[in-house]
């Protein structure tokens, strides 16, 4: 099955530095596409991987589930992890929640993460009818480019597709335990304007990660999509800032005068 167009994974070998880059449940690398680029300019090695089933049509995820989409970034976590001195993680809505548990299960590989918008519970009553529904019912509409942006957009699938969703809610179930295990530098990024991911995903992953160094800042001006809307600059800027810190990176602008 051929990819959609900017959903292809992205992989750059720079410095000693390390970033993985985790998108969103239904989404592409497309959304965070900017966001690796930002970062490769600073001079940093950047993985941005495909997780399987995305990227092509929604059938193609509901016979996947958060095992499969977590293998796939657990994996280029170690090959990061092989190739440079520090490995930060960072991911958006569902990508937000792998990162977190990258961090819970990884902690000697993992320097940092940086989470925007993170999905780590179910925002709907209806969730508790995952288990039978998905049975019954293959897919229900889309929940991708929820962006204020005029003329952005989103490469995400039009479908969610409820086996592939109730597997989410089993990833939610194990994040949600491995918080406390979280004892990383956090930088959350988040939107109060968001039509997919309530606030209260945030406020959990803040109350019960057990990071000191712990960052929040608010995208005012952009919805659930915000690597992509108004305030991508503010994540790329402030995500770097965040790594300098903890590194002795310099940026490679820096560097050139």
């Amino acid at each position: 099955m051929p990819l959609l167009p900017g959903a292809e994974p992205y992989r750059h070998r720079g410095g000693p530095v390390g970033v993985l880059l985790c998108h969103g449940f239904t989404g592409s690398p497309q959304s965070m596409r900017p966001w690796a680029d930002r970062l490769v300019t600073a001079g940093l090695t950047v993985s941005l991987p495909l997780l399987p089933g995305h990227g092509t049509r929604w059938q193609d995820l509901q016979v996947t589930r958060w095992e499969d989409w977590y293998a796939e970034v657990a994996r280029e976590l170690l090959l990061l992890s092989e190739e440079c001195e520090q490995v930060f993680v960072a991911g958006l809505s569902m990508g937000g929640a792998l990162a977190l548990r990258l961090a819970a299960e990884h902690s000697e590989l993992i320097s940092g993460v940086v989470v925007v918008n993170p999905s780590v519970r179910s925002d709907t009553p209806a969730g508790v009818l995952l288990p039978a529904l998905r049975h019954l019912v293959p897919s229900i509409p889309g929940v991708a480019g929820d962006i204020a942006l005029d003329g952005a957009s989103e490469v995400g699938y039009h479908r969610t597709p409820l086996h592939a969703a109730w597997s989410l809610s089993r990833l939610w179930r194990e994040v949600q335990r491995d918080l406390p295990r979280v004892t990383q530098p956090v930088l959350l990024l988040r939107s109060p304007q968001d039509h997919v991911v309530s606030p209260a995903n945030s406020a959990l992953v803040l109350a019960r990660i057990s990071s000191v160094d712990v960052t929040e800042r608010l995208c005012e001006r952009s919805f659930h999509v915000a690597t992509l809307d108004h305030d991508a600059g503010l994540i790329f800027e402030e995500s770097l800032a965040f790594v300098e810190r903890l590194t002795n990176v310099v940026r490679a602008e820096d560097r050139q005068g």
